[in-house]
């Protein structure tokens, strides 16, 4: 734990531009989705809208966030082959995503992280293996906050407040919002828990 007295450093200084949620962006899930899954190959098995860009009302970057899952691991290496021959870029080395109590290299979190072809939207390609905890909480996060009210406004007040804070830095801005997933985690698995909720019971679906 940092002292209080020891200077908090941000490197990554993009700025953060939060909008209001867009009708706009489901559209360009679905399309990209059909774009997707005609590129990608047997080993997908389903292509999910998450992030802030998927829950109606909320307000967001204005990035789409797109979950591939895959049966195994080996999946998503050669997912990555197919989708890097076709201009999607290679982004941060995110190989695993940071979550409290679970440790820092465990299978459950491991991901493969894309970014769009040059010159195209802004987008995030998250890929993970289906049935593992990083993918299951990303559809659980979603579909709490489409379904509960509440949460999703006071969520929506406390990225505005974050942006207002670090309005030039993404790791600032992250470095406060990060508690909230945490907070919000156990909020939504009591809800699951109350509406029997499974991770494919709001899977979207492409025709």
């Amino acid at each position: 734990m940092l002292a209080m007295t020891e200077p908090l450093t941000f490197e990554r200084s993009r700025p953060v531009v939060l909008v209001p949620h867009q009708p706009a962006w489901a559209t360009e899930f679905t399309a990209l989705a059909r774009r997707l899954q005609a590129l990608a190959g047997p080993e997908l098995l389903a292509i999910d809208h998450i992030g802030s860009t998927a829950v109606p009302g909320l307000v967001a970057k204005d990035v789409l966030d797109v979950q591939l899952r895959v049966a195994q691991w080996a999946d998503a290496a050669i997912l990555v082959q197919r989708l890097r021959a076709v201009g999607f870029r290679q982004g941060l080395q995110w190989e695993y995503d940071l979550f409290h109590g679970l440790p820092a290299r465990s299978v459950e979190v491991r991901k493969l992280y894309l970014r769009e072809p040059e010159g195209e939207r802004r987008m995030h390609l998250h890929l993970r293996e289906a049935g593992r905890f990083n993918a299951r909480f990303a559809l659980l996060f979603r579909d709490y906050l489409r379904a509960h009210g509440p949460a999703r406004e006071e969520y929506g007040l406390l990225k505005q407040r974050a942006a207002a804070v670090f309005p030039d830095s993404i790791d600032g801005y992250l470095f406060l919002k990060e508690p909230v997933f945490h907070l919000l985690y156990h909020a939504a698995e009591l809800w699951a828990e109350k509406v029997g909720w499974q991770p494919d019971s709001v899977v979207d679906q492409i025709s």
